[in-house]
């Protein structure tokens, strides 16, 4: 589709509705509304960005770029991994940045109201000592807004236990591609009135429509904590524990990560951390919660052995809150690590398969990175069946690394494909894996797709780019 330039007209319309200060257009400041956290070769400028502070702005600026055919690309705290907030087709850049607050706790109905551009950890940090928690927060929570959560339906850690955000999302406000403001769901647990949009709106990536407002269902904040770290020689064997865990033991952990010997290294060493990781191929972070310590300890001695019967070298036990965080420090860095040690080429993919397809997965993994000369490291949330992999190589030119991280990406997905899977997990689709879509996903599913986006969206002006073109 053909779109209109920015012009001076509009760049004055856009002053008129949220103020001069809150209009940017210098190439300086734009530059860091050209991409989010993948490689900069991704990177698009927008024409103009603006900061509005409420969803009559939102409103007013949708129906200007409806009205004129300009892309719009809706944006919260650009830490995404799919370019999902990359203006592919440049023209105006949302921000969130005015648009972080929180509007209400309700206790009463265990529900917080929340703008979009707020923090995903702010909300947590408002609840503590209430007894109450957002359960549905990723593990970049620190740093991630919770439009862009929203906007993913992003997942994390904890969601085989709790889920991910579409759980939690009760009600939204949104402005339309046509610039109308419209209620969805609201403080309720259940609602079945009519098709269930707030879903819809959940996880489509900012091309439906932009979210002004989040209704979040709060959770009780469970008593005792404690995490192991089992220590695996062989991966087959770590990943055939998993279901095992749920199965034999009739226990629900919060977490069960995977993280290969490489990850563990990696990012050890990236914190000047030391865990005995040099005889394990493959270790499992296993999060227990419980309501009463006696009953906590004693899943964590069934967790525990079941894990030896499994072929475990080691398990160990955080004692306190120090060593939890101490193991999940290392966790939560591995991304961190490898972009800063890691191999010169390198690009991160979200694989998720079934949990019962884990095991096939991660060994023809290995298949696949020796057959193209790469190496591979895998860590993730192995209890959803969802996979992080870095392919990483050294010493090849761009252009050589580009023509084999595609022959790469298109074997994996292949695979993920016949054992059941998808391409995203938790991160998306967006511009970095479009062309990829039709991998593991039919055309008559992209269709119904391209039908509802259309309908929607006839200009197709709301995030255009992303998911499909």
């Amino acid at each position: 589709m053909k779109y209109n330039k920015v012009t001076p007209e509009i760049i004055s319309r856009l002053a008129e509705i949220v103020g001069d200060k809150y209009v940017i257009t210098d190439e300086g400041r734009l530059s860091g509304y050209s991409r989010d956290e993948m490689p900069e070769r991704y990177a698009r400028m927008p024409e103009a960005a603006v900061q509005p502070q409420s969803a009559q702005e939102i409103a007013e600026i949708v129906r200007l770029a409806n009205r004129e055919l300009i892309p719009i690309t809706p944006r919260g705290a650009g830490t995404g991994l799919s370019g999902g907030a990359i203006p592919v087709f440049g023209g105006i850049v949302i921000s969130f940045e005015r648009m972080n607050k929180i509007i209400e706790i309700d206790y009463g109905s265990m529900t917080a109201v929340v703008e979009p551009g707020l923090i995903t950890g702010d909300i947590n940090a408002a609840v503590r000592g209430s007894g109450l928690f957002y359960a549905g927060y990723p593990m970049s929570a620190l740093s991630c807004s919770i439009g862009g959560n929203v906007a993913e339906n992003a997942g994390g850690g904890r969601a085989v236990k709790y889920g991910v955000t579409d759980r939690y999302v009760l009600g939204l406000e949104l402005v339309a591609p046509t610039g109308e403001i419209v209620q969805l769901g609201g403080k309720l647990i259940k609602d079945a009135t009519g098709y269930n949009l707030k879903q819809l709106i959940t996880g489509s990536e900012g091309t439906l429509g932009i979210v002004t407002k989040i209704i979040l269902k709060l959770s009780p904040m469970p008593g005792f904590i404690t995490v192991l770290l089992a220590l695996f020689k062989e991966t087959g064997a770590a990943m055939g524990l998993v279901p095992q865990i749920m199965m034999k033991t009739g226990i629900v952990p919060a977490s069960i990560e995977y993280m290969d010997n490489y990850s563990v290294k990696i990012s050890c060493q990236y914190l000047n951390e030391s865990i005995p990781y040099e005889r394990a191929e493959a270790m499992l972070l296993i999060e227990l919660e419980g309501t009463r310590e006696e009953q906590l300890e004693d899943d964590a001695i069934a967790v525990g052995k079941l894990c030896f019967e499994h072929g475990a070298l080691e398990v160990y036990v955080a004692e306190n809150n120090t060593e939890r965080e101490r193991i999940w420090n290392i966790r939560r860095n591995i991304t961190e690590a490898e972009r800063t040690l890691g191999a010169a080429h390198q690009t991160e993919e979200d694989t998720v398969v079934p949990i019962s397809a884990i095991t096939e997965f991660t060994a023809r993994i290995k298949e696949i990175a020796g057959k193209h000369d790469v190496h591979i490291s895998c860590f993730g949330h192995a209890g959803d069946g969802n996979l992080h992999l870095t392919i990483m190589k050294s010493g090849i030119t761009a252009a050589a690394w580009y023509e084999t991280e595609d022959k790469v990406i298109r074997d994996l997905y292949a695979l993920c494909g016949k054992l059941g899977g998808k391409i995203s997990g938790e991160h998306g689709v967006g511009c970095k894996r479009r062309e990829y879509l039709d991998t593991v996903v039919s055309a008559e599913e992209i269709d119904m797709m391209r039908k509802i986006k259309r309908a929607l969206d006839p200009n197709n002006i709301m995030n255009p780019g992303k998911i499909f073109l």
